[in-house]
């Protein structure tokens, strides 16, 4: 019989203190600066969530997704029950790499996170990275 506990130790860490409960490892995505990708063919993300650049974290369930659009002078829209976000940013339908952008990503439930850049990550970024600058809901600011 295998020790089950080895099993659980490479989705689990322990917090940097040592103290309180396991944080789960974010090792099912590729981090690309601005947004995580699923990295299964098949995984699909059940929240959206938003990380913004004042520390604050908001998800959102992509099964109450009822509309979204890219408008590429504009930036992305995405219309959940009772709530309106507008993406903005630099770049928003480039390629980070084949066949893998932001917005067709939402669209399939590929991308768990987006993050807003902090000043130094936007001004310090290439040209043609993605970068999200703004992430308002409802247009009254994050």
């Amino acid at each position: 019989m295998t020790d089950n506990n080895n099993h659980w130790e490479k989705y689990f860490v322990r917090s940097k203190n040592g103290e309180g409960t396991a944080e789960v490892e974010d090792d099912l995505s590729d981090n690309l600066i601005a947004f995580g990708w699923l990295r299964g063919t098949r995984d699909q993300a059940i929240m959206l969530q938003v990380r913004h650049r004042n520390g604050r974290i908001e998800a959102y369930p992509y099964a109450l997704l009822n509309y979204a659009e890219f408008k590429r002078s504009e930036g992305i829209w995405l219309c959940f029950p009772g709530k309106t976000i507008k993406i903005t940013g630099r770049n928003l339908d480039a390629e980070c790499r084949p066949n893998l952008r932001l917005f067709d990503g939402i669209m399939r439930r590929r991308v768990p996170w987006i993050q807003e850049a902090d000043e130094p990550t936007a001004m310090n970024a290439p040209k043609d990275a993605v970068v999200i600058e703004d992430v308002r809901d409802d247009f009254g600011g994050n």
